[in-house]
């Protein structure tokens, strides 16, 4: 091993590092600006006096969707849609609250009902890869650390380029779910918009869209964060032979 090779190594190695912990420092930052947001609009009435669910009910049926359930989810940030079970699961803050978070929150998860209801081309690719992205996690949980163990004392690179090819489908689900977030936020924003019976005023809406836009955003540093990693292990596989 000459002296460049140990180099360019060493730099490889550690450029993933360092590039992990920007990463992790920004989804920090990204996340309690979240639910400092989150905490602030939640604690701001809506002057029409609608709860998450009552308004979660309006938009399902303003969109002729009628087979769609809104269910309180215990727990707390757990919002979402289920397309297999066709519910739309609402925390308890958001589900009884009468806020601003709480009407964006609860628009959001109907924006991707309506996404379901309408075969919204991003959402129907990224539900047709769960089943692989289940086996590709599962497969990262040991390949990688045993991949790793096996590359250094053993110089052979095949179960670490299995987690590598396995957490590469990850991150590229991660970076699917963007488009289907934004979409989601932009629907329940143009109904929101469009409805002054939710939302009476621009203020409240401005607020609903801060809201959805941090939230968004937490999305795109996970996407970030699962890149990083691949980057981190893929350079283990890749400067191999320094």
């Amino acid at each position: 091993m000459n002296h460049l090779s140990l180099i360019t190594g060493y730099i490889g190695y550690n450029s993933a590092w360092f590039l992990m912990i920007a990463v992790a420092l920004v989804s920090f930052i990204v996340q309690w600006r979240f639910r400092s947001k989150f905490k602030q609009y939640s604690e701001i009435a809506l002057l029409s006096g609608l709860s998450g669910q009552e308004v979660a009910v309006k938009m399902l049926r303003a969109h002729g969707i009628f087979d769609v359930q809104v269910l309180s989810a215990e727990g707390q940030l757990t919002d979402h849609y289920n397309p297999e079970t066709k519910t739309v699961n609402l925390s308890p803050d958001v589900y009884h609250s009468r806020s601003i978070a709480a009407a964006a929150v609860a628009a959001h998860e109907c924006g991707h009902a309506v996404q379901h209801a309408q075969a919204y081309g991003w959402l129907s690719f990224r539900s047709a890869m769960v089943p692989i992205i289940n086996v590709a996690s599962t497969l990262t949980q040991w390949t990688l650390f045993i991949g790793i163990m096996l590359l250094f004392f053993t110089n052979n690179p095949f179960v670490l380029a299995i987690g590598v090819a396995a957490l590469a489908l990850v991150t590229f689900f991660s970076f699917i779910t963007l488009p289907v977030e934004f979409d989601a936020s932009r629907r329940a924003l143009a109904w929101l918009d469009n409805n002054y019976s939710i939302m009476q005023t621009t203020q409240e809406h401005e607020q609903a869209k801060d809201a959805l836009w941090w939230a968004a955003m937490t999305y795109v540093v996970a996407a970030l964060s699962a890149l990083a990693t691949l980057v981190y292990y893929a350079s283990f596989l890749f400067n191999r032979r320094n």
